[in-house]
């Protein structure tokens, strides 16, 4: 690190649990995030604000004036613009170390496989059942440590998958069932904040893993945003799982 550097990431290296060594690691690591909306965007802002080297940012909507009221990677003048490259642009201007890579394309079969491969970690930021069990599926496949974070209406929830051998992985929760209409803002609505709470949660525990600081997270929190309220779960391994199951 050269001194604009060690200047820009002052407040991290001064903590004990990631100084200088746990930046460098922030600054080689390669983060996918897989959707550039309410939960992508300040995940994205704060991975690229904090040092992450490379983000590869995933989706292929654009920018709606209904994005605006929660999705802060993106403004008015975005809109009509590729969410990728929207967000890719708001890291960049955060951040011109941070090499921020837009994918435009729907992610599927082989392309999401080999995305997630090249990642050092992966944020599932999908607001979709059908896309997080393929995110899932990718993970489990090469052993790519998954974030997962949900948002709706009031209630938001965090799990992590380090794909341990004795980890479960996101099947193990929700099995490979679920109606994605369930899960859309559009149709259920959110509360603005709540996806930047989730999402900065995202944030958090992804620069934990890359630079080593602290104890992962463990199990399934929930975040109750109506009564302020987080509750905390332990989330075994299904032997059973038709995903991790054979691990």
């Amino acid at each position: 690190m050269n001194d604009e550097a060690l200047l820009r990431y002052s407040r991290h290296i001064m903590l004990d649990e990631i100084d200088i060594e746990g930046q460098q690691r922030l600054l080689d690591a390669h983060v996918l995030i897989v959707g550039a909306g309410g939960l992508g965007s300040p995940a994205a802002l704060y991975l690229a604000s904090a040092g992450v080297g490379r983000l590869s940012i995933a989706d292929d909507d654009h920018v709606e004036l209904s994005n605006l009221q929660r999705q802060i990677a993106h403004t008015q003048a975005s809109l009509g613009e590729s969410k990728a490259h929207s967000a890719c642009a708001a890291a960049r201007a955060l951040n011109p170390d941070c090499e921020a890579v837009p994918l435009t394309a729907r992610l599927s079969g082989e392309t999401l496989a080999a995305a997630v491969a090249e990642a050092d970690l992966v944020l599932d930021c999908t607001d979709r059942f059908s896309s997080r069990f393929a995110i899932n599926r990718a993970c489990v496949a090469s052993r790519t440590p998954l974030i997962s974070g949900a948002a709706i209406r009031f209630s938001g929830q965090l799990a992590v998958f380090d794909q341990a051998d004795d980890s479960p992985c996101y099947a193990c929760l929700y099995g490979e069932q679920g109606d994605d209409e369930a899960l859309s803002c559009a149709e259920s609505g959110v509360i603005a904040p709540l996806v930047g709470v989730i999402g900065s949660f995202q944030a958090l525990e992804a620069l934990k893993w890359l630079s080593g600081a602290g104890r992962p997270h463990r199990g399934l929190s929930t975040f109750d945003a109506l009564n302020g309220e987080w509750r905390h779960f332990a989330l075994p391994r299904d032997p059973a799982c038709p995903v991790c199951g054979p691990r």
